[in-house]
């Protein structure tokens, strides 16, 4: 083995650290253009995340390996301070080598623009701050929790939520309406206020978003069922509110099904029902049910029964003693229609809303119609190609188009579960091989943007994909009149992550900037084998941007639904101390789960920075094109 002299590496070593800095200097001279129209507040960060595209342009795990052993920094955590932390490997393979005679040709940089270390993880904390707001407890990290809309008649979540911890309060603009988001926003500062804490509002705009439409229903029915133990004996009954259709009633408590009342020969008060009577039902199969009465208002009646009912719509429901009553319960829910797809199965995707339906077959099993659903995205109906792939549902399901005439696009099922997987209404469809033309701002965005823009603190753009998408949010909030309101953007596809460096550089023009990773679409888009590159890779970009970065979808999952945490998800919640906030969903138990998250970053502070990178080339530093040859404004 040919060990080269200590002294001729770290000359080596030395050459290739100095073309490091001509490299980063260049970098920044070629996009002088940009930094001059980032706002002031980003101005140095600008120049240190062109500085660090410079270097991930090239692979130098060698020099790190080299670095590291004359016990020199090998760049491993130098995204926050590039330039200056060049400089000063520079300068000790001077030392080093007994160069001290020799030229340093290292670039010309005004003192006051190198980021070195302090400045640099000064400058994200204090970008974090601006966006995110003041932060509770002994964390780093900021908490981020979507309300559901049903807050607004809970008084007592928002202000527990805040007590655990929320320093963000998300609204999803995908749900409900503006009555209920304002409703939501004026919660959450009531609270904080009485509480003396901080609380921000991130408003989710909803995006082009691509969903499966609606399913035909097989039929109206309401199913009860009791609650048992383990030897299957009854804890607690099923329930169920009727309520008059002419005068519908919330039920007394949350949980409990309800349905509507309409009398037939009978009609009486409902104040006047015996409380001792017995009510008689025939479910859906033909069971003759009793059921007692629990308690009799004039909103409704309150019904148990040990035993499991499916009511369906229609059911004749009658009183056995005086005053007679007798009537029909209406209002079931919609059955949709089970739709399952296998390998091999063929999958129209209609533009026209057309409720979806399963594959029809003759008695022989022959195919006479395949399975169809509504795709929401009529943008996918100009840009989808065939040969390109479609996934739905989180990924369950995969597939090939075979042909798209504009209004029907067939598709070829690939993947999906030995027995079929089912499909549902609302769920996700993503294109990740497509290049949409769409912008990131539907009509309903702008409208609800107007609307809303008054009321919060933060503006997140659902499915950014270029440069352009984020100039026109910009200028959308410059409409509305809030230019300086945070700016959050979504990278949740392909094309996102791909003009990264670009996405990022235009959303600096803007005086408050976070980026969200968007987990779950993000996933099925780049494929779940590359998701961890992906996310770090986002990670290292925006450290560099000194962008604060919101760890989203599915942390802690099934506590917020069950009030259990799984291993993975704990682990999954740990990681997020990577980032400088985390955000929960909504959930039966977000309360129990938002504690939990904030004992688990409380105990990993003082980890999270033992990590070493290995620098190899990084193939979206490359993807910046000069300015004006892009159309980022």
């Amino acid at each position: 083995m040919v060990t080269m002299d200590p002294r001729a590496e770290a000359e080596q070593a030395h050459q290739a650290v100095q073309a490091l800095l001509r490299a980063t200097e260049d970098m920044a001279l070629q996009h002088a253009a940009r930094l001059t129209a980032v706002h002031p507040s980003f101005e140095r960060s600008a120049r240190n995340f062109l500085h660090y595209l410079a270097v991930r342009q090239t692979d130098i795990r060698p020099l790190q390996r080299v670095l590291a052993g004359f016990g020199l920094s090998s760049f491993g955590l130098f995204e926050s301070h590039v330039q200056s932390a060049l400089t000063v490997v520079a300068q000790r393979l001077t030392e080093l080598c007994d160069m001290a005679h020799a030229t340093d040709d290292s670039p010309s940089a005004c003192a006051e623009s190198v980021v070195d270390f302090q400045a640099g993880f000064g400058l994200l904390q204090e970008h974090t701050r601006d966006l995110l707001g003041e932060i509770t407890g002994r964390r780093e990290v900021h908490i981020m929790v979507t309300l559901p809309g049903e807050a607004v008649s809970d008084p007592q979540l928002v202000p527990s939520l805040i007590e655990a911890g929320m320093e963000v309060a998300r609204i999803n603009c995908a749900h409900d309406d503006p009555t209920v988001w304002r409703a939501l926003v004026q919660q959450v500062r009531d609270a904080a206020l009485a509480q003396g804490r901080s609380c921000r509002v991130q408003i989710d705009l909803a995006g082009p978003k691509s969903r499966t439409g609606a399913i035909g229903a097989e039929g109206r029915l309401l199913k009860l069922r009791p609650r048992r133990d383990f030897i299957g004996k009854v804890v607690v009954p099923a329930q169920l509110w009727i309520t008059p259709k002419a005068r519908p009633m919330p039920a007394p408590m949350p949980g409990i099904p309800s349905l509507h009342y309409e009398p037939d020969r009978h009609p009486v008060a409902l104040e006047r029902l015996n409380p001792t009577n017995r009510v008689h039902l025939t479910d859906a199969r033909g069971r003759t049910l009793a059921a007692a009465i629990d308690s009799v208002t004039a909103q409704g009646v309150l019904l148990s029964m040990p035993h499991s009912a499916y009511l369906a719509e229609g059911t004749v429901i009658r009183f056995d003693r005086q005053p007679k009553f007798d009537g029909l319960l209406l209002g079931a829910p919609e059955i949709a229609e089970d739709i399952r797809l296998k390998a091999g199965d063929l999958l129209r995707l209609t533009k026209a809303d057309w409720p979806g339906h399963a594959a029809v077959h003759d008695e022989e099993g022959r195919l006479i119609e395949s399975a169809q659903l509504h795709c929401t995205l009529a943008a996918a109906f100009d840009d989808a190609l065939p040969d390109q792939s479609v996934w739905l549902d989180d990924g369950r399901i995969g597939g090939l188009i075979l042909s798209n005439d504009g209004e029907v696009m067939t598709v070829s099922i690939t993947h999906a579960a030995p027995e079929g997987s089912r499909i549902k209404a609302e769920k996700g469809i993503n294109f990740p091989d497509t290049q949409f033309h769409t912008p990131a701002l539907t009509e309903k965005d702008q409208a609800d943007l107007a609307l809303m823009a008054p009321w919060v603190d933060i503006v997140a753009v659902s499915f950014v994909r270029s440069a352009a998408d984020v100039a026109e949010a910009q200028q959308a909030l410059r409409r509305c009149h809030q230019p300086d309101l945070g700016l959050v953007l979504k990278i949740e596809n392909r094309q996102a992550f791909a003009d990264l460096p670009s996405i990022l550089l235009q959303g600096m023009h803007s005086a408050r900037l976070g980026v969200m990773i968007a987990r779950g679409d993000l996933a099925v888009e780049v494929g779940f084998e590359r998701l961890s590159e992906v996310q770090e890779e986002i990670l290292w970009l925006c450290e560099a941007a000194h962008v604060p970065v919101i760890w989203a979808t599915q942390i802690l999952e099934s506590m917020a639904k069950s009030g259990l945490p799984t291993r993975p998800e704990v682990t999954d919640a740990a990681m997020s101390i990577r980032a400088e906030c985390a955000m929960l969903n909504k959930g039966e138990h977000i309360i129990s789960a938002l504690w939990f998250l904030n004992a688990v970053l409380s105990r990993m502070e003082g980890h999270y920075s033992k990590r070493m990178a290995m620098r190899r080339a990084l193939s979206i530093a490359s993807n910046i094109p000069i300015l004006g040859a892009d159309t980022a404004r």
